[in-house]
């Protein structure tokens, strides 16, 4: 069978998992009047997705590896179909945060087994970045495809649609995996590391939480001192359960590649900042120019166009500038679309206004997305492609969930006494605050761009130098 049609199958995975993190955003405001959200509590539809799929995508990456990666696919894909059903059913905030959080760990198996079927369906060099490329655009893309869906449905049908669009989706997902994709072999070797999934996921909900917390009790208060302790003890015991474990779900020696430690610095960044931006655009878009649900997932159609623009030159540019080149340019170009989004901001703006910074945020955040997992794959031996695509994978829900709290109380402003253009004012104030302090961290992530090596490793040599991108540049005009 040609590898471009299950090439399109895993780009529909890839899709599910961007568009569902996403898809909630224009649905926020009703959701926080029919459920019974809190303006603080209001991020955990969004963070109860994220939190247990970055905790849990580790876990899933081994799982790949030892049990299949088709049976994964099918397990992660029926896993958000039942999510998604209960999402839709939900009608208290409690109900539908443990929805959304299922709907995280099928995420979790999904996604790495999405992202280590391309890889090892295809050679690194040319045709793995083209194929990475077709992913990417896939991922990226959903993200702002998601709030542009989310925007269409919830206008016509109201928020339970944006998680009943899910169940014929990954039942016909499911269905196909079974006829393109190639059959799992045998069972792999070695053993499941559930007390470092364990600790890991708890590790990254407790620091989430206490950042949350802090926004809106005080950073000193003892409800957000108490489980940021409990953070740190627990990662501190993933680390040590990493070190000593037989069969570790983050094998210490996977980071002594420097194409994978670099890029999983770039992609932490890219979550703290860059994939935070479409929340508080969704925010500007209805609360600040006052957008109704449709309009403001048709705002999306801008950053949508971006990212795919910055997808697939991407894969252009990484022969020519080289994957650290790429990497640094993605970077640079993001944070000051970013910057120029923030300085648009304004109760009296439009969205003419924001064109501009848009495109910018757009183009840096689709050159980065499939150039920072292209670098993190680079060298690694495809039996342990699966643990690869976990770690990056967790380091991105990780860094987007504490991104996105830590941003949610930058953009923190007393509204209360508010009304008209007084509202809209200070609401604009503080997302104008967070978006500038978003592109001022994603800098940040030029600095471990630049440690990515010039020479590319042999698939499963670590940092061995075998070649350069440029050279695979040559290879792919010929």
């Amino acid at each position: 069978m040609r590898p471009v049609i299950p090439l399109v199958l895993l780009g529909v995975g890839s899709m599910t998992t961007a568009l569902d993190f996403t898809i909630v955003y224009v649905a926020l405001p009703q959701i926080a009047r029919d459920v019974g959200f809190s303006p603080y509590a209001l991020q955990w539809v969004v963070s109860a997705y994220a939190v247990p799929f970055g905790g849990f995508l580790l876990l899933g990456g081994r799982l790949s590896d030892l049990l299949g990666r088709r049976r994964m696919f099918v397990l992660g894909m029926l896993l958000y179909g039942v999510a998604s059903l209960l999402g839709g059913l939900a009608t208290t905030p409690a109900l539908l945060v443990a929805a959304r959080a299922l709907q995280g760990i099928g995420g979790a198996v999904l996604m790495p087994a999405t992202l280590s079927l391309v890889v090892t369906m295809f050679d690194e060099g040319p045709a793995r970045n083209r194929a990475m490329t077709v992913w990417a655009v896939c991922g990226a893309g959903g993200l702002s495809l998601g709030a542009l869906l989310g925007g269409v449905l919830t206008g016509a049908f109201g928020w339970e649609a944006v998680f009943f669009v899910n169940l014929p989706l990954t039942a016909a997902g499911a269905a196909a995996a079974f006829a393109v994709l190639t059959p799992d072999g045998p069972r792999g070797t070695g053993g499941f590391d559930l007390p470092g999934a364990l600790t890991g996921t708890a590790g990254v909900t407790a620091l989430v939480f206490a950042i949350a917390r802090g926004a809106e009790l005080g950073r000193l208060s003892t409800e957000v001192l108490a489980p940021l302790a409990a953070a740190v003890a627990l990662l501190a015991g993933f680390f040590v359960i990493e070190a000593r474990s037989r069969d570790p779900l983050m094998p210490p020696r996977l980071l002594t590649n420097r194409h994978t430690s670099a890029a999983a610095g770039a992609i932490l960044v890219y979550g703290l900042t860059l994939q935070c931006v479409p929340y508080f655009l969704t925010l500007h878009f209805q609360d600040v120019l006052g957008y109704d649900a449709l309009r403001s997932g048709l705002a999306f159609l801008g950053p949508t166009l971006g990212i795919t623009a910055g997808n697939l030159a991407a894969e252009r540019l990484i022969p020519r500038l080289g994957p650290r080149g790429t990497l640094v340019l993605s970077l640079v170009v993001g944070a000051a679309g970013t910057a120029v989004l923030a300085a648009s901001l304004s109760a009296d703006g439009s969205y003419l206004g924001l064109l501009a910074g848009l495109a910018g945020f757009g183009l840096g955040a689709g050159l980065s997305f499939n150039t920072m997992f292209i670098v993190a794959s680079t060298g690694v031996a495809p039996h342990e492609q699966g643990a690869v695509s976990g770690i990056s994978s967790t380091v991105l829900q990780a860094g987007s969930s504490a991104g996105l709290a830590v941003l949610v109380a930058v953009a923190g402003h007393d509204t209360t006494g508010l009304t008209g253009r007084a509202l809209r004012a200070a609401t604009a104030d503080g997302l104008r605050s967070a978006l500038f302090a978003a592109a001022a961290l994603a800098l940040v992530g030029v600095v471990t761009a630049l440690r990515i090596p010039r020479e590319t490793p042999a698939p499963g040599s670590g940092d061995s130098p075998a070649g350069t991108f440029d050279r695979l540049g040559r290879d792919r005009l010929r």
